[in-house]
């Protein structure tokens, strides 16, 4: 097997540099198998970390093309490319844990230790399988562009928050150490070997405990504030799409199928226009649409920042207007309300993005759009509802060229942008590199945070899947007529 391995020695003043090694290894043999193969056959001073060999100890955590795994239990592959983590290096594979390390909390108990309650131990577990391995430390977008001190860290605060036995004030040092940095991008989730939900059960409770104490930012105090005064995250400044359609759109044609449309905060009041081209696809798709005017803010910016008391009462609202319209599938064309909508709603309606249902459904091939795309894989659709793929099938269907990206974050979620703008630029502008590295002329994507955000950090336009394959439709009729 060959593979390509970063080999890097401080002693010698030069700079890392890639070295491909071939070598004999078993089938189904793991990536620190090869290394083994490496260090023993050609090279032992080759140098990198291992201990249990059974995925527990998180000490052979790599890159493996790009992507953080353990090396024992990451099946190896011809062509695989190993790295460190990002993490300052210390040699070859080998990186220094150390200022990580340091800024883990130990517990702080004091004389009269409370007993810990089955519920509270229930509580704990999830937080305790981290094996400190620094996969999600080495992936998180957040900390090079802030003080941040990581996902494992605030799993570490929120553990110890939830333990009885513990003295120390959990959120405020949480606070000091980021708590309000990270975009909920769920990154960390998708590297951890022990898959540890940190958004979810570690920073989303530790801000709404930090809420419950009046320490939450003033920008999402305000939010917070305009969505309990006005049911919606976005002051009106002018017809609104709710405002503009009817409440039900007949499709061109064929009734092919019925859904209720799920508009939300920003496509309902900011950035109108790609809500309006999703009608049109809808319709040339034969697509019946029936959309509830009493439906408000699904409550995402809500519950990322940790402000939940008014989360009942939108959940109520949004789930009794789709009820009574009657439907048993809500469509949505954003990241967040539709991710929000799945995981943080008990709907008795299945909710599905508008890429995922036309592709289940089928779709009119569009005609070709001149321009090179490239593809923003929105945070709440890739790891939010595990949509990637059919994004892009309705890309390539309708691009005249698209050029393929990693995904990344781009630093709008998460309350980051509203609350910490600075921070939210920085982690941008990591993202504009990377679409420039694509040469493409316009960026393509299904979130109306990310393509605001975006067209601001790069100056690209920014398009909606919808908007493009409208215009594909629009001159497909051109040629016909």
């Amino acid at each position: 097997m060959k593979v390509t391995i970063s080999r890097f020695d401080p002693a010698t003043g030069e700079p890392p540099k890639f070295v491909e090694y071939d070598v004999s290894v078993k089938d189904s043999a793991r990536v620190l198998n090869v290394l083994d193969a490496v260090h023993d056959t050609i090279d032992p001073e080759f140098a990198y970390r291992h201990c249990c060999r059974g995925g527990q100890c998180g000490s052979c955590a790599v890159r493996v093309n790009g992507e953080p795994v353990l090396a024992c239990m990451q099946e190896a592959r011809e062509g695989d490319i190993i790295e460190p983590l990002e993490l300052p290096r210390i040699r070859d594979l080998v990186t220094d844990i150390a200022p990580v390390m340091a800024q883990m909390a130990w517990m702080n108990s004091g004389c009269d230790c409370t007993p810990v309650t089955q519920q509270e131990i229930e509580e704990m577990k999830p937080l305790r399988e981290c094996i400190e391995c620094y996969s999600c430390i080495s992936s998180c977008p957040a900390i090079a562009a802030s003080d941040y001190k990581g996902p494992t860290i605030m799993r570490q605060e929120q553990r110890l928050n939830l333990d009885p036995r513990d003295k120390g004030d959990r959120i405020l040092e949480a606070i000091d150490k980021g708590l309000f940095s990270c975009t909920t991008c769920h990154k960390c989730v998708e590297v951890c070997p022990k898959e540890i939900e940190t958004p979810r059960k570690a920073i989303e409770k530790l801000r709404a405990e930090a809420a419950k104490r009046g320490l939450s930012l003033p920008a999402h105090k305000a939010l917070a504030s305009l969505i309990e005064k006005t049911g919606r995250s976005i002051e009106r400044k002018e017809p609104t799409f709710l405002e503009r359609v009817p409440d039900v759109i007949e499709p061109e044609g064929e009734v092919r199928a019925t859904v209720g449309f799920f508009v939300g905060c920003m496509f309902n009041g900011r950035v109108i226009q790609p809500a309006l081209d999703a009608m049109e696809v809808l319709r040339k798709n034969g697509i019946r649409v029936i959309i509830p005017k009493d439906q408000v803010c699904c409550g995402s910016p809500l519950i990322r920042t940790g402000l939940c008391g008014f989360i009942p009462e939108l959940q109520k609202r949004n789930i009794d207007a789709f009820v009574k319209a009657g439907v048993d599938t809500v469509l949505t064309i954003c990241a967040g309300c539709g991710s929000t909508l799945k995981n943080d709603y008990d709907t008795p309606f299945r909710v599905v993005d508008i890429t995922e249902f036309l592709c289940e459904l089928g779709f009119e091939i569009p005609e070709k759009v001149e321009g090179t795309y490239t593809y923003h894989d929105p945070c709440h659709l890739l790891r939010g509802q595990g949509i990637s793929e059919q994004p892009r099938i309705l890309l390539n269907s309708v691009a005249e060229k698209f050029v393929e990206m990693p995904a990344r974050c781009c630093g709008a979620g998460g309350g980051v942008k509203s609350g910490l703008p600075e921070q939210a630029a920085a982690i941008g502008a990591v993202r504009a590199e990377m679409v420039k590295e694509t040469g493409a002329d316009y960026i393509v994507t299904v979130c109306p945070f990310c393509e605001f955000h975006l067209h601001q950090v790069t100056g690209l336009p920014v398009k909606n899947i919808a908007t493009l394959m409208l215009e594909g439709y629009r001159k497909q009729e051109k040629k016909i007529n």
